[in-house]
């Protein structure tokens, strides 16, 4: 039941988040010497009136796709990691919570490299004149013929990089939010506690990944007109301070925090609902976890 009630909460925080990624990422990979937009409301802006709303939607099939399985297993490794470690604590759903985000990359690298290339995709055009891709699917087998496996898990490494401490941070915040406010199952305004530990956590380990993302999008978006700008991770960061300084590990970070607080609070609303039908409304805030 945890299962379905994370992809049921998964798919409206994707529905409720994928604009603000969409942002994120636009802000994250704009050239530095010719920047198309100068700034979160700007960017927002300028898709809607170039591309409209649809246009903050692109990609939104990636995360959807890989959103079954991606839960599966975070769920899976984090329920049986926490059997195995015995005694709940932050500590220990810290642990739990980095070895899920370290599995599910296998799946969340290649669902995020479609969606980051769907994103890019006729940047300023309503109805693109020439689709490279014309489905999240179809982006992944695009790459795959042209660059095998290998192209396929662009990324990789600072996805992992990403992913292990996000979620371990995530489970980490959301435990010791949820501690600290009461979230006993009787205990008044449950929910609205739920929803504020949910994406305070979501918050927190944003803060903790956000430098991993700006890099983890640059490689993914690399070679992808053709020219390949990074020969590695360390490349892409050194490139990027020394045209950017080291603000550029701050763009697009409003959106992302904009994006946290909702995705989460929407993510754990509809979990804990589906729990209250199935299970009944004193079991459900139990059981139920969250996903960034």
């Amino acid at each position: 039941m945890d299962f379905l009630a994370g992809c049921f909460g998964g798919a409206a925080g994707v529905l409720v988040g994928h604009p603000f990624d969409t942002v994120k990422v636009r802000l994250q990979v704009q050239p530095v010497d010719k920047p198309l937009y100068r700034g979160t409301y700007h960017c927002f802006q300028s898709i809607i009136r170039q591309e409209s709303v649809l246009g903050l939607y692109k990609g939104i099939g990636s995360p959807m796709m890989g959103l079954t399985v991606i839960n599966a297993i975070v769920f899976g490794v984090h329920g049986n990691t926490m059997r195995f470690l015995e005694e709940d604590t932050p500590t220990n759903q810290f642990f739990a919570g980095a070895a899920a985000g370290a599995i599910q990359c296998v799946v969340c690298c290649p669902v995020e490299l479609a969606k980051t290339r769907m994103q890019m995709q006729g940047i300023g055009e309503k109805k693109a004149s020439r689709k490279t891709y014309r489905s999240s699917l179809d982006c992944l087998v695009h790459i795959y013929r042209q660059e095998g496996v290998r192209g396929v898990n662009r990324g990789m490494v600072t996805t992992l990089i990403r992913e292990t401490p996000g979620f371990g941070a995530y489970f980490w915040s959301y435990d010791v939010l949820t501690r600290s406010l009461g979230c006993e199952p009787d205990s008044r305004f449950i929910i609205p506690k739920l929803l504020f530990a949910g994406g305070m956590a979501g918050i927190a380990s944003w803060i903790v990944t956000y430098p991993a993302d700006v890099i983890k999008s640059r490689l993914q978006m690399d070679g992808a007109g053709g020219v390949q700008r990074y020969s590695s991770i360390m490349d892409c960061v050194r490139q990027s301070i020394g045209k950017e300084g080291y603000m550029v590990f701050t763009r697009g970070l409003t959106s992302t925090l904009l994006r946290a607080f909702p995705v989460n609070a929407t993510t754990f609303a509809t979990v804990t609902l589906f729990l209250m039908y199935v299970r009944g409304a004193e079991e459900a805030p139990q059981n139920q976890q969250s996903g960034l």
